[in-house]
């Protein structure tokens, strides 16, 4: 049950999040709709691909596509309103969606007995997958490879789980809040990872 609702907070936070990028580019209630729906479900949507799981599967979460839909709607008509709580809570219920996502991912590698590379790739991909491609689609650089430590963690939590370090519910909601604890860490305190630059300028192409 306990996974079911941080399941439902991070499917918000996804969702809603997708939502708010689409109309700051001025999408329109489509691209609301789209982008917000890819957020939160894209990244899931490419585990399943590459741990061959079918697609179908995807669509067997109704009720979560019904809370994202209606998320994305309450942000469309209202977004003032929400907006400011948003910027209050946005960042806490993005980091608990990305630690119970990542955790889900990996847990879901290991039941299907794949090796240690491969719940750590599910787990990344199904906790930041989602807003990779937010980014991409919205015309951005994925923030989450160039800006914050985000989906560090998410490499963390599919460690551990891969390792066998979290296996009983005690330990892998022990997991989750420390995973949530070091997101919202590094967001608070703004670390970041070593970034190496070319130093190449770009071409002037002006006449």
């Amino acid at each position: 049950m306990t996974w079911d609702v941080l399941s439902i907070i991070g499917t918000i936070a996804f969702a809603v999040s997708g939502a708010i990028i689409a109309m700051e580019e001025e999408y329109d209630i489509l691209g609301v709709y789209i982008l917000g729906i890819v957020t939160a479900f894209g990244g899931g949507a490419i585990r399943n691909l590459l741990l061959g799981v079918p697609m179908s599967a995807l669509w067997e979460q109704g009720m979560l596509f019904q809370i994202a839909l209606l998320s994305m709607t309450a942000v469309f008509l209202f977004p003032h309103n929400l907006l400011k709580h948003w910027n209050k809570w946005g960042n806490f219920f993005d980091a608990i969606g990305l630690a119970a996502f990542a955790i889900q991912g990996a847990l879901f590698a290991a039941k299907m007995g794949h090796p240690l590379s491969a719940s750590i790739v599910a787990a990344v991909l199904t906790g930041s997958g989602g807003g990779i491609i937010r980014d991409l689609l919205a015309g951005r650089k994925p923030t989450v490879l160039k800006e914050e430590i985000y989906a560090v963690w998410a490499i963390i939590a599919g460690g551990a789980v891969g390792l066998g370090i979290a296996k009983s519910p005690f330990e892998l909601y022990s997991l989750c809040v420390i995973i949530v604890v070091l997101r919202m860490c590094s967001y608070m305190y703004s670390w970041s990872l070593p970034i190496k630059s070319l130093g190449v300028n770009k071409r002037n192409t002006s006449l």
